[in-house]
């Protein structure tokens, strides 16, 4: 008998294990799901982030399969500049989104970001594959992944194009889960979905559930947890904003109340990533380690340097005034969780608010 398929069985198994006993599954279904659908299969070459950068692992590693099964992100795709554009999702954000998701027995269910198609194994082993249709932008990936899922038994329908299209025709659909990282819902999604429909989508720092009316809105709360995914991308695109001069020219400096430390604050930070989206931030520290400053910066050339007590900007609008505003309103609020802001989405525009409070909107795109 092979070692390797026992050994991977067994792991499977504690990984359910440990996912069911935190809380990240909540299903029997789920827990099937994950202690069937072989992870290896779809992770033969990845990398683990560690500090002093990413490690990298093939089968022929001792560590491999151990580390397949183990409850991280495992990076499995760089571009020619060495910045990630694919990965497996950390194993307890992919449980608690696809508990989320409320997958019943015949749902269709359309899957945006495709990947490695470990995600779209899962889905298939629970609503069959006949009821799942999961589409990626990258051809190459999208092959692969196909490729995979037949060798482990799975075959859901695999499209290569933009998800943020959707795909009319194998709509109206029950259920839509993305597993890259957006400022806001596609517009296509809410006419492809049935009324009643869930999607489970990460928005900035966090993840959105949000179930489709009949008039074809949508409203849901943000579930709890952090997450920080990869962001939606084209062809030939990392997602990454580039990192801007160091300092911009016609630049402007004003004091300011907000320390970068404020920034580090979870918080704080969920609430900037809807405030201030598609924000790249960069902390540098003094000799002594401590902060010094933090840059942030966003695809427009907006720019600004936080140091303590001022606020440089430059670009077509000031990064530092949004976020002296979405601190003010988090505090006012009461420092509310993730699960406390709710978005919702109508036809030409959407928002984010406080539930139970009269504060601030804060419109997505």
């Amino acid at each position: 008998m092979n070692p390797v398929p026992t050994a991977a069985a067994g792991l499977r198994r504690k990984l359910a294990d440990h996912l069911r006993s935190t809380g990240a599954i909540k299903s029997d279904q789920w827990y099937e799901a994950f202690a069937a659908v072989p992870r290896e299969a779809f992770v033969r070459a990845f990398a683990v982030g560690t500090q002093h950068g990413p490690v990298h692992l093939t089968p022929e590693d001792p560590q491999w399969l151990s580390t397949v099964y183990t409850d991280d992100s495992l990076l499995t795709q760089f571009d020619a500049a060495g910045v990630p554009t694919s990965s497996s999702t950390l194993p307890t954000l992919m449980a608690l989104m696809l508990g989320a998701l409320d997958v019943a027995d015949g749902h269709k269910v359309l899957e945006v970001a495709t990947g490695t198609g470990y995600n779209a194994a899962l889905l298939s082993h629970r609503a069959g594959d006949e009821n799942v249709t999961t589409i990626e932008v990258d051809p190459d990936l999208a092959h692969s992944a196909e490729q995979r899922l037949d060798r482990a038994g799975y075959r859901p329908t695999v499209l290569v194009g933009d998800g943020r299209a959707g795909h009319p025709a194998g709509g109206p659909y029950d259920r839509l889960i993305a597993t890259c990282g957006f400022t806001g819902i596609p517009p296509a999604w809410l006419q492809q979905m049935t009324p009643g429909g869930v999607i489970v989508c990460p928005i900035g720092g966090g993840v959105v559930r949000l179930v489709v009316q009949e008039n074809g809105t949508a409203a849901g709360a943000f579930l709890p947890d952090a997450a920080f995914f990869m962001p939606v991308r084209g062809i030939g695109d990392n997602g990454t904003v580039p990192v801007p001069p160091p300092l911009p020219e016609n630049y402007s400096s004003r004091p300011c109340f907000v320390e970068p430390a404020d920034l580090l604050d979870d918080g704080i930070h969920f609430l900037l990533t809807l405030a201030v989206p598609r924000a790249m931030s960069r902390f540098t520290y003094d000799g002594a380690g401590d902060i010094a400053a933090v840059h942030l910066w966003q695809p427009d050339g907006a720019w600004a340097e936080l140091r303590y007590g001022i606020a440089r900007q430059a670009g077509p609008r000031r990064i530092l005034d949004a976020v002296e505003t979405a601190i003010i309103a988090h505090k006012a609020a009461g420092r509310p969780p993730r699960e406390r802001y709710r978005l919702r989405v109508e036809a030409g525009r959407q928002w984010v608010s406080v539930a139970d409070t009269d504060g601030p909107v804060w419109e997505l795109s």
